[in-house]
């Protein structure tokens, strides 16, 4: 017999796609309100003054100002300090 035996299906093909997280707008740019300055998964930034986090952990602007950066030390529950990172929209 000349013909080959069938390959069958293959398993490749089904990766998912990317969810684009990361930040969005960086420090020393102008946020407009309701902008979204950051798309995270967990609380990896904090939100600071006149920022909001999202029911999915998205951080976005309430207010028009400049996007600042800062870095903060947190007590935990049972004592330790942490550093977290805040994000903090600034008035013009």
């Amino acid at each position: 017999m000349a013909h080959t035996k069938s390959g069958g299906s293959t398993q490749l093909g089904r990766d998912s796609e990317s969810k684009r997280l990361g930040v969005k707008l960086y420090d020393g740019q102008i946020a407009k309100p309701g902008n979204i300055i950051i798309r995270q998964r967990g609380s990896k930034y904090t939100a600071g003054t006149n920022a909001r986090k999202g029911t999915d952990d998205t951080i976005y602007a309430i207010k028009e100002g400049i996007v600042k950066f800062a870095e903060k030390k947190k007590a935990s529950f049972n004592g330790n300090r942490k550093s977290i990172k805040v994000v903090n929209i600034i008035s013009q």
